[in-house]
Formats: structure tokens, C-alpha cells, sequence
């Protein structure tokens, strides 16, 4: 295997992969889910050496991975809370992201609090000790001012220049801070699963597990109905708001993010995250950031979601008035519902207890053990995704007595990590870069053997077909929902989607003729 095929998942390597599981379907370590959770975990164990498969129903980041707000958080919050132990975890996670994991993937990005009429003298001054803790932490975690510079107040000009279509009646200028901000959650995911693969460990989508104990795992092929039955040292359940239904001793109660999405030009060229406090809290806040492909998006809610889990939650009417009204008390001329592209919605998971209330664990993880072996990895959050797996991983370590060496994903960079000097040496337009890192070359390369493979998807879209090609050649698409959905996010505006989806199906076809 060259060093290029060890990080490349496609349809033939899940072929051959299939073939050898069936001839020793025996494994240390089988994680079920291919969020960002179990991607981590399976890049965790494959690393210190265990025989490990990972195996998801659709595809990666098929679940709440897609739908994050895309943000590598500090911890800032926690803090308001007393909770400075997630604080410090998350804002230690963060950094290493930033600097080890996927530096081509997280960028820090300014924070922007607009200090209007509605914003009194008291609440600023929580804001900015609030800010003041952020930069605290961030010394804390030994991530330098150089990559997420301290907090600072801004002029009225600066914060326009940030933000172009604030109100500027009554503008006193800003309050800013830096945080970290992923290209896409989903391409994370992507990135943690060939890493994986390239470790060594086994991924295999469209494998949905039909049940589950602590040794054993009955799968079945969803491309075509054929099942497998796994034995397993160590099982770890990390499907996140569908954790209940492999583990029925869990309960859960999820609760619901949504986010709306914006062409940037709703916002007049925003390089800033615009976050405003909703009226009447001095905790709450709404949040419009600058996105890939063109877009802003605009959330966050935070809702009560009980019922059956859907594949895709949809936000309320309500949601989209209370992210609407809220967004427009900063803004000179408001947003309607005539602006919105597109709209996503994610689900947190929420632990039910015993006397029937919930324990918030969406931040803070817990890695349970059933009565018959069956690790469940639940809670936390998209930024300590690499903490959690790693105590996931640990607890399949002592459970099971496995012969595996330390943890090594602090210092471990995924595929496409580059920063710095070697960052500036690619050959590749910056929005390549920022997509797939040091790969970029092998998209201009195929533009350079064939340049109808520069052509975008659709008009006015940045996505060009040599991206599709390569999403299938390397990125494990299996289906056009994959290159629309995961591995671009073109399918957040249906009507982006509908012109790009022709361009998918000749990706497709083009793989066919070439293999």
C-alpha cells in the first residue's frame, strides 16, 4: 500500500475490507458510529495498536456532527457556570486542535459583541470579565496570544468594518474576543476516519449494527442485506442521541440546536462571529458566523426535543422567529424569512436520571459500562471529541485487559495537517487549502490533467468536479447524498442542491468508467 492508499477510503477498499472481516471476524476493539465521537475513538485504538473496526449505519457524520455550529470552543461559557474543570478541557482541546490535529481545518476567528443602546454599562462589564477569563484560559491551555490574540474593546469603526450591517445609531464600539472556527464539522469527521484507516483500523459505512452486546456485534451490509456477526473484545457505543437504542439501559432526552443559513451577502461581508445577547438574559446569546461556500450561518436554540430520534431534525417556526427577532436588534435593516437559503437543526444528547429529570452531560461526557461489558461513550461536545475517546478508549483498555500502548492523539495530526511555512509552500488556491490541507496539490493536479475537472458543480457554486472525484477516490462517498450533504455542504440550500446534483451522478459515473 502506498502512502497515499492508506489514508484513501472508497468503494473497492470497503469491498476488500468486507472480504478480510469475513475471514477473521474477530477484533479488539469494535466502535459502533462514525461521528466525530466514534471516529475518534476508532483513530484512538487504532493508534495503540488494537485491531479495530468502526462501523456506521449511513455515513460519517451522518448525525449531529453535520449540524454543530462548526465552532472549537474555549470553554468560555462553562465558566459563568462554576464549571472550570470542561472549561480547562475544552479550552486545552481546542488548542491542540488548533496547533497539532487540523490546523488547516480550524482557524481562529474574532468574536464581535456590538455594544448598542440595549447593551447597558452593567452588562458590558460582565461581557469583558468574561472575556477577560476567556484570555485566562487560553494562557492556561498554553495557547499563545500569536494564534487566538487576547480580548480586547474596539472603536465603532473597527466593529463596522467586522460587522458591516450593524446599527450604527448609538454604537459604542465592541467588545472582542478569539475563539476557533472548523471549515466543517463533517470534513473533521472524514479527516479522523482515514487517519484511522491509515492506523491501521478497519471503517466501513453503510454497516448498520442490529445488535449489540460487550464481545459481540451482529452487522448487517445495508448496500446488500448481508450479515456478519463480530466478536469483539472490547464494543464501544458511541452513536450519540442514538445511544439508547443500542444500550436500552441508557435514556435519553435529547434537546435541539438550529441554525439558519444566510448568503454572506445578507451580511455584507462578515469576518467576524456577530454574537448578540438575546433581550432579557445576561447569559444567552445569538451568534451569526461567517461560513464556507459563501454562507453566514445563524444560530443557536436551545429546545427540549423529546420523541423519536429522526435522521434529520427539523427547526420550528418558532426557532426561526426567536433566531430572526433576536439577530435583528443589531442589525440597521432586519433579515425576514425571504433571506433565509437554507435552514439544519442537531440534536445534544440529554441524560435521562433516575427521579425522571435530566442531567445535562451534552458537555460534559460520561463513558458508561453495562452489566454485560457494553461501553457507552455519551455527552461532551465536538471540541473534546479527542478527550472522550480517549477515555472511552481507556475504560476498553481495563475492561478488557488489552495489550495497547499510551494514547498518542495529542501529538497525532490527521490527514491534510499542515501550518505555518509549509502551509504557505502549497501550490493551491487558499479555499483548497482550507479544505483539504496538504492534499490540495491532488486537486490541482487533476484540474491540470483534465480541465473540465475545474469546472464547478453548478454555477456560482465553489465546488469543482475534480473535489467530487476525489470525495469518491479517497473520502469514502458512496452516494450522491454524500458528496451533497458531508463531503460539500451544498445541500444546506435545496435549490444549490438540485443544481448540483447532475454534476454528482456524472462523479459517479466517472468512477465507474475509471475502475
Amino acid at each position: 500500500m502506498t502512502p497515499d492508499s492508506k489514508f484513501a477510503l472508497n468503494a473497492t477498499r470497503r469491498a476488500a475490507d468486507l472480504t478480510a472481516l469475513g475471514d477473521r471476524p474477530e477484533v479488539d476493539v469494535l466502535v459502533i458510529g462514525g461521528g466525530v465521537t466514534g471516529a475518534g475513538v476508532a483513530l484512538d485504538a487504532a493508534a495503540r495498536g488494537l485491531r479495530t473496526l468502526l462501523v456506521e449505519r449511513t455515513d460519517f457524520a451522518f448525525g449531529t456532527s453535520r449540524w454543530s455550529s462548526k465552532l472549537v470552543h474555549g470553554g468560555l461559557r462553562y465558566l459563568a457556570s462554576g464549571r472550570v474543570g470542561i472549561a480547562h478541557e475544552s479550552a486545552v482541546e481546542r488548542g491542540i486542535m488548533l496547533r497539532t490535529t487540523a490546523p488547516h481545518l480550524v482557524r481562529p476567528l474574532p468574536q464581535l459583541v456590538p455594544l448598542l443602546p440595549g447593551i447597558k454599562t452593567a452588562q458590558s462589564s460582565l461581557i469583558r470579565a468574561g472575556f477577560a477569563a476567556g484570555d485566562a484560559l487560553r494562557i492556561a491551555a498554553r495557547t499563545s496570544a500569536g494564534t487566538l490574540p487576547r480580548s480586547r474593546r474596539v472603536a465603532a469603526a473597527e466593529a463596522l468594518r467586522l460587522a458591516p450591517t450593524v446599527r450604527r445609531e448609538g454604537l459604542r464600539g465592541g467588545l472582542q474576543a478569539w475563539d476557533g472556527q472548523l471549515v466543517d464539522d463533517a470534513r473533521l469527521v472524514v479527516a479522523l476516519a482515514r487517519t484511522a484507516a491509515a492506523e491501521g483500523a478497519t471503517v466501513l459505512t453503510r454497516m448498520e449494527a442490529v445488535a449489540a452486546t460487550g464481545d459481540s456485534v451482529q452487522l448487517r451490509d445495508t448496500r446488500t442485506g448481508e450479515a456478519l456477526t463480530v466478536r469483539a473484545r472490547a464494543v464501544i457505543n458511541a452513536t450519540g442521541v442514538w445511544a439508547g437504542e443500542v444500550d436500552h439501559s441508557i435514556e435519553l432526552r435529547p434537546s435541539r440546536g438550529t441554525h439558519l443559513v444566510f448568503d454572506a451577502a445578507a451580511f455584507g461581508g462578515l469576518s467576524a462571529a456577530l454574537t448578540v445577547p438575546v433581550p432579557g438574559s445576561i447569559s444567552r446569546f445569538v451568534f451569526a458566523l461567517p461560513a464556507a461556500h459563501g454562507r453566514v450561518y445563524l444560530g443557536l436554540t436551545d429546545e427540549d426535543a423529546p420523541g423519536p430520534i429522526p435522521d434529520e431534525p427539523q427547526p420550528t417556526e418558532a426557532e426561526i422567529d426567536f433566531l430572526l427577532d433576536t439577530i435583528n436588534t443589531a442589525l440597521r435593516e432586519p433579515l425576514t424569512r425571504a433571506d433565509i437559503r437554507g435552514r439544519f437543526a442537531g440534536l445534544r444528547p440529554l441524560l435521562k436520571t433516575a427521579d425522571d429529570s435530566t442531567a445535562d452531560i451534552s458537555r460534559e461526557h460520561a463513558v458508561l459500562t453495562s452489566p454485560d461489558g457494553l461501553i457507552t461513550v455519551v455527552g461532551g461536545k465536538l471540541t473534546t471529541y479527542r478527550q472522550m475517546a480517549q477515555d472511552a478508549v481507556d475504560a476498553a483498555v481495563a475492561h478488557a485487559a488489552l495489550p495497547a500502548s499510551n494514547c498518542r492523539t495529542t501529538r497525532l495530526p490527521l490527514v491534510g495537517a499542515v501550518a505555518g511555512a509549509a502551509r504557505d509552500r502549497i501550490d493551491a488556491p487558499p479555499v483548497l487549502i482550507e479544505r483539504y490541507g496538504s492534499e490540495a496539490g491532488q486537486i490541482v493536479s487533476a484540474w491540470l490533467a483534465d480541465p473540465a475537472l475545474r469546472e464547478p458543480v453548478a454555477p456560482g457554486i465553489d465546488v469543482t468536479a475534480a473535489e467530487f472525484d476525489f470525495a469518491i477516490s479517497h473520502e469514502g462517498a458512496l452516494t450522491v447524498d454524500d458528496l451533497l450533504d458531508r463531503r460539500s455542504r451544498i445541500g444546506l440550500v435545496p435549490s444549490d442542491r438540485a443544481a448540483a446534483t447532475p454534476a454528482a451522478e456524472a462523479a459517479f459515473a466517472r468512477a465507474v468508467v475509471g475502475s
